[in-house]
C-alpha cells in the first residue's frame, strides 16, 4: 500500500510538471526569442537617430565614430546615401537575429546578432525550470512517503490490534492517529476489546464462582449418600434420600442462579418466602460440619418472617456467611433474624477474632481473604445479595456480624415474637 500511494502521488505530480512545464518552457522561449528581436530593433533605431544626428550636423561617420554605439555581441551596416557602406563589428555566421531601420535622410541601418544568443538565454531558463521541477519532484516523492507512512503505519497498527484480538488478547490500545476514518476504526476495535474482555471475565468469574458454590453442595450430598450406603435401615435412607433430593434441588437452583447471573446480575426471580425455612435448612444441613469440628451453630429471633428474593440465592448467601465463619470464625455460630423498619434482617456472628481492621473495607472484594482461601464466597454472596434487590453488610469486626438485608412482604402474615435457640 505504501509503494501504491508514493507511486500515485509521484504520478500525478509529474503529470502536473509536464503539463506546466512544457507551457513554461514554450512561453519562455517566445518571450526571449521576442525579446531579442525587440533589442536589435530598438539597437538600429537608435543607430540611426545617431548617424541622422551626425549627417544634420555634417559631421564624420565611420566605423571608428560607431563602434562604441553597438554592443559587442553584434554586428552593424550603415548605408548611407552618396556613401560606402559602413560595417562595425564583426558579422555574426550561422541564424541571426536582424533589425532594420531607416532615417529621414535614406540612411539604412541593419543590426545583426546571432541566435546563438538566445538560445543559450533558452537554455538558461530551461535549466532553471528543470531545477525547480527536480526540487518540486523530491518535495513530492518526500510528501509521499510522509503521507503514505502515516496511512499506512495506521493501518499496520489496527491489523495487529485485530489479529491480538483474535487470538485472544483483548486489551484496547487507546491509541488513535489523527485521522477521522481510521481513529473511528480504532474506537470499534477498542469497544471490541473491552466488550470481548467483559465476557471473557464474566465467563471467568462463572468459572470460579460456580466451582466455589458448588463445593458446599456436593460435600453435603456426598455425606448423605455415604450415610445411606452405610445404614441398612429403611427408614434412616428413605430420610437421607429425602435430604440429597433436597440438596440436589438446591444445587439445580444454585446453577441456574449462577446462570443468570452470567448473563445479566440485575436479572431476579423474587418470590416472597418463608425465611424460617430457609434458615432452619442451613442449620440443618451445617450441623454435621460444626459437630465434626467440635462447634454449635443456633438460631433465634423473630419467627414467621416472609421475605421477597429468591429462596436459592438466599440460601447460598447464608451458606457462604455460615461457611466463612466456619472456616474463619471460632465458637458457636449464631443466626439472629430481625425486623428494621419495612427489611428482614437476618444477623450470622460467630465468636472468633473477628475480620481484620485492614480488611474491613474490602473485606467483600474478590481475591480477598483473611487467611490461604479463594477470597469467592463473600464477593458472590454480595452479588447474589444485590440481584433480589437486597444487601450485605459487614455491621461489625470483632466479632465478625454480617447482616442481611432482605425486603419484606408487603401483607406479611402474623409473625411470631422472638425465640430464643432452636
Amino acid at each position: 500500500m505504501r509503494r501504491r500511494l508514493i507511486n500515485s502521488t509521484l504520478a500525478v505530480v509529474l503529470v502536473v510538471i509536464a503539463v506546466f512545464g512544457v507551457s513554461l518552457v514554450i512561453v519562455e522561449t517566445r518571450t526571449i526569442s521576442n525579446s531579442a528581436q525587440e533589442s536589435v530593433d530598438s539597437e538600429a533605431l537608435r543607430l540611426v537617430s545617431v548617424i541622422e544626428a551626425k549627417v544634420l550636423e555634417h559631421e564624420r561617420v565611420d566605423d571608428g565614430v560607431l563602434a562604441d554605439q553597438i554592443g559587442p555581441d553584434r554586428f552593424a551596416r550603415i548605408e548611407i546615401p552618396g556613401g560606402p557602406p559602413i560595417e562595425v563589428g564583426q558579422r555574426p555566421s550561422g541564424s541571426v537575429i536582424r533589425g532594420t531601420a531607416t532615417g529621414d535622410q535614406g540612411e539604412r541601418v541593419t543590426v545583426e546578432e546571432s541566435r546563438a544568443t538566445v538560445t543559450r538565454e533558452v537554455g538558461r531558463s530551461l535549466m532553471i525550470i528543470g531545477a525547480v521541477a527536480l526540487l518540486a519532484v523530491v518535495a513530492a516523492v518526500l510528501l509521499a512517503v510522509r503521507q503514505a507512512n502515516r496511512l499506512a503505519s495506521p493501518l499496520t497498527d489496527l491489523a495487529e490490534t485485530a489479529e491480538r484480538l483474535g487470538s485472544g488478547d483483548p486489551r484496547p490500545r487507546h491509541k488513535r492517529y489523527g485521522v477521522p476514518e481510521l481513529d473511528r476504526v480504532a474506537d470499534v476495535l477498542d469497544a471490541s476489546a473491552e466488550r470481548i474482555a467483559r465476557m471473557l471475565t464474566a465467563e471467568r468469574r462463572l468459572a470460579a464462582d460456580a466451582s466455589h458454590q458448588l463445593r458446599t453442595p456436593l460435600t453435603a450430598l456426598s455425606m448423605r449418600l455415604e450415610e445411606i450406603s452405610a445404614t441398612d435401615d429403611p427408614d434412616t435412607v428413605k430420610e437421607e434420600a429425602n435430604v440429597a433430593l433436597t440438596q440436589v434441588e438446591r444445587l439445580t437452583d444454585v446453577v441456574e442462579r449462577l446462570l443468570t447471573n452470567a448473563r445479566d446480575p440485575r436479572t431476579g426471580s423474587a418470590v416472597a418466602f418463608d425465611l424460617d425455612e430457609v434458615v432452619k435448612q442451613q442449620i440443618e444441613e451445617w450441623r454435621p460440619a460444626y459437630r465434626s469440628a467440635g462447634r454449635a451453630i443456633v438460631c433465634s429471633g423473630k419467627q414467621g418472617m416472609r421475605a421477597v428474593g429468591t429462596p436459592g440465592a438466599v440460601a447460598q448467601v447464608l451458606a457462604a456467611l455460615i461457611e466463612n465463619s466456619l472456616m474463619h470464625g471460632g465458637g458457636t455460630v449464631a443466626l439472629r433474624t430481625r425486623v428494621t423498619g419495612n427489611q428482614a434482617v437476618i444477623e450470622v456472628t460467630d465468636e472468633g477474632p473477628g475480620v481484620p481492621a485492614d480488611l474491613g473495607a474490602r473485606i467483600f472484594e474478590r481475591t480477598i481473604s483473611g487467611r490461604n482461601s479463594t477470597g469467592i464466597g463473600l464477593a458472590v454472596a454480595r452479588d447474589l445479595a444485590e440481584a433480589d434487590g437486597g444487601r450485605l453488610e459487614l455491621l461489625q469486626q470483632q466479632p465478625a456480624v454480617f447482616a442481611l438485608f432482605l425486603s419484606r412482604e408487603a401483607r406479611p402474615r402474623r409473625e411470631e415474637p422472638e425465640h430464643t435457640v432452636r
